[in-house]
């Protein structure tokens, strides 16, 4: 398996890590009702479930660029590089994410953004 396959597995699996965060940063965690304890949030654990949710979302486009780009033949390491930027990318977003730090939060996604995007027309 190549690296790039393995960083969709873990951007695949990157959300559980923020939801685990935001389930330890306060006492009372249910675990029949786990929506609405994240629901009542605030400060970091809700910015860390935020990092989820926005991790989930990007999951696709990223997933999908990985596979488009093995598919067409691109070269396998920039592929691998490009996979590894994202993933990266998507850990310092969501720690900047929790550490309320929305400029390199922001800067952090684009990067990200930017590695998914050159998946799609690297040769």
């Amino acid at each position: 398996m190549t690296i790039a396959l393995w960083c969709v597995l873990v951007a695949g699996l990157m959300p559980y890590l923020f939801t685990g965060i935001a389930k330890s940063s306060r006492r009372g965690y249910d675990n029949r009702a786990p929506r609405e304890f994240l629901s009542t949030l605030e400060g970091w654990g809700q910015r860390a479930n935020w990092a989820q949710a926005n991790s989930f979302e990007a999951f696709p486009l990223f997933a999908v660029a990985v596979l488009a780009a093995q598919f067409r033949g691109a070269e396998q390491s920039v592929v691998d590089q490009l996979a590894m930027g994202f993933i990266a990318a998507r850990l310092a977003y969501g720690a900047f994410y929790i550490m309320d730090q929305g400029t390199l939060r922001s800067l952090a996604w684009t990067v990200g953004i930017g590695c998914a995007v050159a998946l799609f027309i690297v040769h």
